[in-house]
């Protein structure tokens, strides 16, 4: 299996130097040359096999023989090794909870794979390799926990100041060891920016390897499939409509892969608070990236998508082809804190902000088509938005164990404006370069 560069596809590299690299010399993100199809038989055994079992076989279409299969298996073992619950709602509805790992996101699946695969290629290299990743939210405590203490590889994360859950803010800054927590003074784009500016600009004198760990590094990517294929392989019979809640969109990506290598999904809802660029593009065909607008959905505020251009890259650059298998729909706070009122008074079910958009997108889908059946993306545990949820609900959120570490710890970050030059200026220093 070969990546292209989506701006340009004559810049064909490997698997491992597409995770090494994160993004191209253009700017252009790392998409498979083709998108593999899975063979029927994989979808006759689908619903007895383990979540490890369905990431190494869809895996190693994609990593060929990149990581020895043995390799990959202990990988897929390691990083997927606790459950993913799809439970019913009511009639017609179900959620796919993917908020039952070590940092009660789903971010999760993508960081726990990539950093094995990232440990396994460092350890045939002698340079030190430095994750460089922009958050607004999940992923910064996802890829801190992922990474924490591996031998040889430091993890910078840039956040938006004041822009995250308290929570959030004390997984990316509390733990130290190879973890440094970067307090950017502006919004997740700004961050985002930054990042990407190191990744063209940065000259590293071949001193560090320098790569991504957001969502734009395709071994965050491709495991967000995975979960796919174990949700409707468990789903039972009838249509199947996904709704997924949308920030930078490498979810609904990776759940659009899992359909092109075959997997039978009806229809896609790409839900949203009012940064609501997408779901714009979908209606009226015109894509306007904007500066982002905070909400109580804090990881669904990104005014310009970076995985915008994979989706369009799966669909050809062609809208109307998207618009007939992927629906668009935003909600405001007023709307996503009703619904989560609802939903526990109606059924007892707590959600949080980004499960409540994704749950609200399926039942305005269900508006339009009566008798649909489908699923919601819950993505984070409800207790990572206690200040939004108990309010609204009248009663508490118990605290999983895996977070409850996290209440207490000092916090340790880097106070940065919001300018590259900055960025530069740090990462220099840091390195000798």
């Amino acid at each position: 299996m070969r990546y292209c560069s989506i701006r340009d596809r004559s810049v064909k590299v490997t698997f491992r130097e597409a995770v090494s690299r994160g993004i191209s010399s253009d700017m252009g993100l790392f998409m498979p040359e083709r998108i593999p199809v899975m063979e029927p038989e994989f979808f006759r055994r689908l619903p007895g096999m383990t979540l490890p079992e369905i990431a190494f076989e869809v895996g190693l279409k994609y990593v060929g023989d990149e990581i020895p299969s043995g390799i990959l298996m202990t990988i897929c073992e390691e990083a997927f090794n606790f459950p993913v619950e799809l439970r019913k709602i009511s009639a017609g509805k179900q959620v796919l909870e993917l908020f039952h790992g070590p940092t009660a996101a789903f971010k999760d699946f993508g960081a726990r794979f990539m950093s094995r695969c990232i440990k396994y290629f460092s350890g045939i290299d002698d340079r030190r390799t430095v994750i460089l990743v922009a958050t607004s939210g999940d992923t910064g405590g996802a890829i801190a926990s992922s990474f924490l203490g591996l031998e040889g590889i430091d993890v910078i994360i840039l956040y938006p100041s004041g822009k995250v859950s308290k929570l959030q803010e004390n997984q990316m800054t509390t733990l130290g060891q190879n973890i440094t927590a970067l307090e950017v003074e502006g919004t997740f784009d700004d961050c985002q920016t930054m990042t990407k500016s190191a990744f063209k600009k940065l000259e590293t004198h071949g001193k560090i390897k320098l790569t991504s760990a957001n969502s734009i590094n395709i071994a965050r990517l491709i495991p967000q499939s995975f979960y796919y294929f174990y949700a409707i392989g468990r789903a039972g019979s009838g249509q199947k409509v996904i709704s997924v809640p949308g920030g930078n969109f490498g979810n609904l990506t990776g759940a659009i892969m899992a359909w092109k290598s075959g997997l039978h999904i009806e229809h896609f809802i790409a839900s949203t608070n009012i940064n609501k660029v997408v779901p714009e593009y979908l209606r009226t065909g015109v894509y306007s990236p904007h500066t982002s607008v905070q909400t109580i959905a804090s990881a669904m505020d990104v005014g310009n998508p970076g995985n915008f251009e994979r989706m369009l890259d799966i669909f050809d650059k062609d809208r109307d082809t998207m618009a007939s298998k992927v629906s668009g729909f935003w909600f405001d706070d007023d709307q996503i804190r009703q619904h989560i009122r609802e939903e526990y008074e109606r059924s007892g079910y707590i959600l949080d902000p980004h499960g409540a958009v994704a749950s609200l997108g399926l039942e305005s889908y269900f508006k339009d088509h009566p008798g649909s059946t489908g699923i919601f993306v819950a993505t984070a545990h409800p207790a990572k938005f206690r200040e939004t949820v108990e309010p609204v609900i009248g009663t508490t959120v118990a605290l999983p164990n895996t977070l409850k570490g996290f209440l207490q710890g000092k916090k340790e970050s880097i106070v940065m404006a919001p300018d590259y030059g900055c960025l530069e200026g740090f990462l220099k220093d840091k390195y000798s370069l």
